[in-house]
C-alpha cells in the first residue's frame, strides 16, 4: 500500500530545532557519525586519542543527544516514508518505487510518498510531514546520480537512507549505481564483438542543469577506459563527444564523429535517449545498425529500447535494486553505531539486437 502526497507547501506544525546535531560532531572532528555514536555510547572499539577528539568537540559545541527522536524511532508505526526530487513523475518511477513497496510489503509495512522538486525548502517541509506521521525511517530517491543535502535536524531525529544519491562527506549510508562497471560493460560487449574504433557520446548535462561533471559521467567513462585498457586497445580522445541532452543534440554529434578521417564502427551512448538521436543520424546517413555501426545505450527504458529498430542493447540502471536495498538497509541495520555504507551496484549488460 502507498500513500502519496504531492508536496505543494504544508505549514510545519512546529519549527525543527535549529542546534547542533551529530552530524556537525563527525564533520568538526573529522570523523564518521557512526564513530561519534560509539563514543556516546563508550563502546570499547574506539581509539582513546579519537575519543578525546570527539568528547573535545562535544564540549565545545555544547552538544546533547537527541534522546527524544531515540524513542520516536523505536515506536513502531509500520509506516516508512519514501521521499524524492522528481522520481514520482519520471520513467524511472515504477522500478525503483516498486522495489521499495515489494520489499516494505514483506515487512508488513506502508509507504507514504512524497514528491518534493529540487526545492530545499519544501523537502524540509515535506520531511517534517513525515516526522508528523511517525514513520520509521525515510528513504530518499533522487531522480539521477547525484549529491544531495538532507537536512542535518532530521538526521538526528529518524533513520534516513539515500537512493540514487548520496550525501556530502558519506556520512548517510546511500545505494548508487556502479557508474564504471556499466560504462565497463556496455564498452566490453563492443570490443567483444570485435570492435576497436567505439565512440562515446557521454553525458555533460542533467536534464538541461548545468552541473558538470556527473557521477554518472565520470564513471562510465572511466568504465569504458577501462575496458579498452583491458582490450589494449588506445583510447582516443577524438571519439570522445559530450551531448547536452538536447533532442537534436546526440544526432548532431553522432554526424560530427561518423564525419572523422577513420570513423568509429562502433558507438557507446550515455544513456537511451542519446542512443535514439545516434539511430536517427546513422539512418540519415544510410549506415545500417548492427551491420555498418553497433550502437549500445544506458539505462533500459524498455518501452523506448524495444521500439527501436533493431532493438537497443543497452545497460540496465538498477533501480528496483537500488529500492530494495534502501528499504532492507533501513528496515534492518541503520543503527548509528555502524559506519554508514555507500553501496553500489552493479548496472548488467541487456542484449538485444543492435551489436
Amino acid at each position: 500500500m502507498i500513500e502519496l502526497i504531492l508536496e505543494t507547501g504544508y505549514e510545519l506544525l512546529r519549527d525543527m530545532p535549529q542546534k547542533y546535531t551529530i552530524l556537525d560532531i563527525a564533520k568538526t572532528a573529522g570523523v564518521s557519525r557512526g564513530t561519534v555514536s560509539r563514543v556516546l555510547n563508550n563502546h570499547p572499539s574506539v581509539s582513546d586519542q579519537t575519543r578525546q577528539k570527539v568528547l573535545e568537540v562535544i564540549k565545545r559545541l555544547d552538544y546533547s543527544p537527541n534522546f527524544s527522536a531515540r524513542s520516536l524511532r523505536t515506536a513502531a508505526s509500520n509506516m516508512v516514508g519514501f521521499a524524492t526530487d522528481e522520481v514520482i513523475t519520471t520513467p524511472f518511477a515504477v522500478d525503483i518505487i516498486r522495489g521499495a513497496q515489494d520489499t516494505l510489503s514483506q515487512y508488513g509495512k506502508v509507504m507514504i510518498a512524497i514528491n518534493t522538486g529540487y526545492d530545499s525548502q519544501a523537502m524540509q517541509k515535506s520531511m517534517e510531514v513525515l516526522l508528523e506521521r511517525r514513520v520509521e525511517g525515510i528513504v530518499y530517491a533522487a531522480m539521477f546520480h547525484r549529491e544531495i543535502d538532507i537536512p542535518a535536524q532530521l538526521v538526528e531525529r529518524i533513520p534516513v537512507v539515500l537512493a540514487n544519491c548520496f550525501s556530502k562527506d558519506q556520512l548517510l549510508p546511500s545505494v548508487v549505481p556502479d557508474e564504471v562497471s556499466g560504462g565497463y560493460n556496455a564498452t566490453k560487449a563492443l570490443l567483444d564483438a570485435g570492435h576497436t574504433r567505439i565512440g562515446f557520446i557521454n553525458l555533460s548535462r542533467a536534464w538541461g542543469e548545468p552541473i558538470a561533471p556527473l557521477p554518472a559521467s565520470d564513471g562510465r567513462l572511466k568504465g569504458y577506459k577501462k575496458a579498452l585498457a583491458e582490450a589494449d586497445v588506445p583510447y582516443d580522445e577524438d571519439l570522445l563527444h559530450y551531448t547536452d541532452q538536447r533532442p537534436t543534440s546526440s544526432y548532431d554529434k553522432t554526424l560530427e564523429i561518423m564525419q572523422k578521417d577513420d570513423p568509429p564502427t562502433a558507438i557507446f551512448c550515455g544513456n537511451d535517449r542519446t542512443a535514439m538521436g545516434c539511430y536517427n543520424a546513422l539512418m540519415s546517413l544510410s549506415l545500417r545498425i548492427p551491420d555498418d555501426v553497433a550502437v549500445v545505450g544506458f539505462d533500459n527504458q524498455s518501452n523506448l529500447c524495444e521500439a527501436l529498430y533493431p532493438s537497443l542493447t543497452t545497460v540496465q540502471l538498477p533501480h528496483y535494486e537500488m529500492g530494495q536495498w534502501a528499504v532492507e538497509y533501513l528496515l534492518n541495520h541503520a543503527d548509528d553505531s555502524v559506519d554508514p555504507p555507500q553501496h553500489k551496484l552493479n548496472c548488467p549488460l541487456v542484449t538485444r539486437d543492435s551489436v
